[in-house]
């Protein structure tokens, strides 16, 4: 196997969980309700620690230890996809992100159950479990705001114009995508997209929110080859602000 195309998988992965994880946590003590303070807080929690274990298998396969390559690396040495990088915004973008990228997040680990890449298979199975909540909680709060009041529905529809294009960049193929799908690696993000488009329609089609014709949207590529918004190099200075000033600290 070329770990090279196992490390560009693995990266993507880790790299947008590191930073949706550390977006996530700016809600905390800021949530509109106690239990959605506690909820972004605990996801981000979930998706920094499942970050971390794939910095830990990417330093198995020769990278760096998991602290320097979480966090001094610059913003074009970074792999996530844009969407993950965004300023929270309001509690509605906040929300149809979540919704949009975890859907994706958890088919991604569903598929990579049955990847040719034991290590990866066993942590897809473990990260799986993790991320039921994850999905039913973003679910639950599309279906009930989505049909509530006029304002609720309609700040929900424009969250998700302004998402649409970044989250299609979820799907931005690795130059490896030939040989990731050939070796049994993953399935491919053609495959993903194909499933997150099937899910997403099913929640929506039970709001009175609409999805935007993907067919016109244009994505923002360009995260997965280090291309980013002006948005990443500030979160990853405030990020490598502990590890800066004490390298020792864990996570």
């Amino acid at each position: 196997m070329n770990q090279d195309v196992l490390k560009e998988l693995l990266y993507k992965i880790a790299d947008d969980l590191l930073i949706l994880g550390h977006r996530n946590s700016e809600w905390t003590g800021f949530g509109p309700l106690l239990e959605e303070d506690i909820a972004f807080s605990s996801m981000a929690q979930d998706k920094i620690g499942q970050s971390y274990a794939l910095y830990q298998m990417l330093n198995e396969l020769g990278e760096q230890a998991p602290n320097t390559v979480a966090f001094m690396r610059n913003a074009n040495q970074f792999h996530n996809c844009q969407l993950v990088e965004l300023p929270n915004g309001e509690y509605d973008f906040s929300l149809i992100r979540h919704f949009l990228f975890d859907t994706a997040d958890a088919l991604r680990w569903e598929m990579l159950t049955q990847s040719s890449y034991e290590p990866l298979a066993l942590l897809a199975k473990k990260i799986k479990g993790e991320l039921r909540y994850h999905t039913m909680h973003a679910n639950t709060w599309i279906k009930q705001l989505g049909s509530a009041t006029k304002e609720s529905i309609s700040r929900l529809q424009n969250s998700l114009a302004i998402a649409m294009p970044y989250a299609l960049g979820i799907f931005e193929e690795s130059t490896f995508e030939k040989e990731i799908i050939a070796g049994g690696i993953f399935a491919g993000e053609q495959e993903l997209k194909k499933r997150w488009i099937a899910k997403i329609e099913g929640v929506i089609s039970q709001t009175q929110l609409h999805l935007p014709d993907l067919k016109i949207v244009t994505p923002i590529f360009g995260g997965r080859v280090g291309k980013h918004s002006e948005h990443l190099q500030p979160l990853l200075d405030e990020m490598s602000e502990v590890f800066k000033i004490d390298p020792t600290a864990e996570w």
